[in-house]
């Protein structure tokens, strides 16, 4: 048994390693929200440009980034990432993997997709007052998400998503419950503009080379380990995108993409007298408020920016370079990266890599690989 003195301590060790955890990674430092996770970039294609992805949403990895984009897609696809997370540490077991597929069905009017996120953080041994081993246990996180996206015109794609959250930090049981288990629900909702035509003043018809694309993310109820009084909210974010073939001919295609993304959790910090005795403890907005409140906190230095290049040679593509930025504000977060990638695409298969190289000397998020396979059969997306 641990005592009660010893279970208290262990679990506060876990939660400040989590924490820790979290806050070296993108968008997560602000540290406001539960299950960061949900925020991490899930394929190496977007990761390669800077983690932007709301306006180039054309792969399976686009119910994550904007469901609504999966509107204009055609045919199936299973995309696969795994990425070792926070390499700095050299933590072999702890590492992030990701499934998603999709698939048009033409009498649906529309896109189903589907995708699991899981990311493993480690194992961990629990000791007993005489420190005896009591044995290990493993934390790790997942998502399982569920789509679909249809075309309100032609030109407008919708997409909505269902998910299911269950995060297991800490498995350690106080009268016949789990202080570190929860799980709760979520949906997103996204939309994509990309209109086949689009004439601006003293240039003329840019054609099809334009899109713009919006994501809520992650709304919901807040998740609770242990009492509804402490529940943390869940990462709720607003992504807005823009992408623009700058590039486009038989052979070789030059894309451009920015995003502008922002948290939306307001959390009060705990306010004491003058005496330093506490007269009310910190507490958060709960939705839809959040959504509004949010802003007067921070207010668009919350604000972070992601761009990037993408090159594509070959007809059909055969094989791509990317590069990309990373802003975050100093005061919020200060995080800042550039990231590289490639990718190549044989018959139905593809595979994509990106390496991060973060600006900060030592930081744990410095030369994150991720790697991406990608199968794809059944049919033709619209150019």
């Amino acid at each position: 048994m641990i005592s009660k003195k010893q279970g208290k301590l262990f679990s506060l060790l876990v939660s400040i390693l989590f924490t820790f955890i979290a806050s070296y990674s993108p968008m997560f430092s602000q540290g406001e929200s539960a299950v960061p996770f949900l925020l991490i970039a899930p394929n190496a294609r977007a990761d390669g440009m800077g983690e932007a992805g709301a306006a180039l949403c054309d792969d399976g990895s686009a119910s994550y980034w904007n469901p609504g984009g999966l509107a204009f897609e055609r045919y199936q696809e299973v995309s696969i990432t795994h990425s070792n997370w926070l390499p700095q540490f050299h933590l072999s077991d702890l590492f992030y993997e990701y499934l998603a597929y999709r698939n048009h069905i033409e009498d649906w009017g529309g896109t189903v997709s589907g995708s699991v996120i899981y990311l493993n953080l480690g194992e961990f041994n629990r000791r007993g007052e005489n420190n005896e081993d009591l044995g290990t246990f493993k934390a790790y996180e997942f998502a399982v998400t569920g789509g679909y996206s249809t075309r309100i015109i032609s030109d407008l794609g919708v997409g909505i998503n269902l998910r299911f959250i269950y995060s297991a930090l800490d498995p350690q049981k106080s009268q016949n419950q789990a202080r570190g288990v929860a799980s709760t629900v979520s949906f997103d909702i996204g939309t994509l503009w990309r209109p086949t035509s689009l004439v601006l003043p003293y240039i003329g018809d840019i054609e099809d080379r334009f899109s713009v694309g919006m994501n809520l993310s992650n709304l919901g109820p807040k998740l609770t380990y242990i009492q509804q009084a402490q529940a943390d909210p869940l990462p709720t974010n607003l992504r807005l995108g823009f992408a623009f073939k700058i590039i486009k001919s038989e052979y070789n295609n030059i894309t451009g993409i920015l995003d502008f993304s922002r948290m939306l959790v307001r959390r009060y910090a705990q306010e004491k007298d003058t005496a330093g005795n506490v007269i009310k403890e910190s507490y958060v907005d709960n939705l839809p408020k959040s959504l509004f409140s949010a802003w007067g906190s921070g207010g668009l230095k919350k604000i972070t920016i992601a761009g990037g290049l993408e090159y594509w040679y070959g007809k059909p593509k055969l094989f791509a370079l990317r590069w990309g930025y990373f802003y975050e504000h100093p005061q919020y977060g200060n995080l800042k990266f550039m990231t590289f990638g490639a990718g190549i695409r044989y018959d139905i298969y593809g595979f994509d890599f990106s390496y991060l190289s973060a600006i900060e000397e030592n930081h744990p998020l410095s030369e994150t690989l991720r790697f991406t396979l990608v199968i794809t059969w059944g049919g033709e997306d619209e150019e």
